[in-house]
């Protein structure tokens, strides 16, 4: 990669690995539709007012269809999911799970012809999953099924998602179909959201928890993650989620004090390996074309 890649790919990892720590701590006061309903609107209030003073918006309504679907996949579905795993699962867990997503969108770019697999990635691909399997293994139970399920949804919508905003919305403004996506959510979680209101307000922590969420790892995250697309292409970009756990781990026992399992100490050392061989480039590969164009 690129060494603007490489930048990219850092900041991706450190900003996607912290949402695992705020979200455990927000759904011990509110419910998952609320907590992504409000992840959503501060975000959305955000980026959507920005999206429309530049004439983002209406390019994108026109092609609701994928748009819609991109909504669902990679911001509503897996956002619940996550969400609801978590009050079962610790966020460390839940973020090293999460490291599945890059052998997904492996085969799915395999399985579409856009992009190559030579045997530096296939072999770390599966030292990663690896890892993940080893995970599975030694930390959850049949107890935790529930949440397995849900964390596999969460893997399957995160690998996706890029996939058909690169085959259906790529020549899109990028900021729109973010803004976009982030108000279906919105929009979709209103009633939920009203419905489990808490009694009360919910304390400090929470409400920073909702905060941090909505500002850093939405709005700003999605902005820095579509840029590391174009650099990076749609299946090296979802390799960020090997480096995701290792933060999620690290926030999980300092500030949350869960357990560090010798299922996670062997799902991280695999999954580092993985990331380190999946990231590298073939000598023969050609750049890939970048799934949001400049605008």
């Amino acid at each position: 990669m690129s060494r603007r890649a490489w930048i990219l790919f850092a900041l991706m990892g450190i900003i996607w690995g912290i949402p695992y720590l705020f979200i455990k701590v927000a759904v011990e006061h509110v419910s998952p539709a609320s907590l992504v309903f409000y992840r959503t609107l501060i975000a959305a209030l955000l980026l959507a007012p920005i999206a429309a003073s530049r004439g983002h918006v209406r390019p994108v309504l026109s092609r609701w269809k994928p748009l819609l679907i991109f909504s669902l996949v990679e911001v509503a579905g897996p956002w619940y999911f996550l969400s609801s795993a978590e009050r079962r699962l610790s966020s460390s867990l839940a973020g090293l799970l999460v490291a599945a997503v890059p052998l997904i969108g492996a085969l799915l770019g395999w399985f579409t012809r856009t992009d190559r697999l030579d045997w530096r990635r296939v072999i770390g691909l599966l030292i990663g999953f690896g890892g993940v399997a080893a995970l599975v293994g030694l930390d959850l139970s049949m107890d935790d099924l529930g949440a397995l399920l849900e964390m596999t949804a969460v893997v399957v919508g995160y690998a996706v998602g890029p996939f058909i905003l690169t085959r259906y919305l790529a020549d899109l403004p990028q900021l729109g179909v973010v803004a976009a996506s982030l108000v279906i959510t919105m929009v979709l979680y209103a009633i939920p959201a009203l419905v489990d209101l808490p009694p009360a307000w919910p304390p400090a922590e929470a409400t920073i928890s909702i905060v941090v969420l909505g500002v850093l790892c939405t709005a700003v995250a999605f902005l820095i993650f579509f840029k590391l697309i174009e650099e990076a292409g749609p299946v090296r970009a979802t390799v960020i989620t090997y480096i995701n756990p290792a933060v999620a781990v690290v926030l999980g026992v300092v500030f949350l004090s869960e357990p560090f399992t010798l299922g996670m100490l062997v799902g991280f050392v695999l999954v580092l390996l993985g990331s380190a061989l999946a990231t590298r480039r073939s000598r023969a590969a050609t750049r890939e074309p970048s799934m949001i164009d400049e605008h």
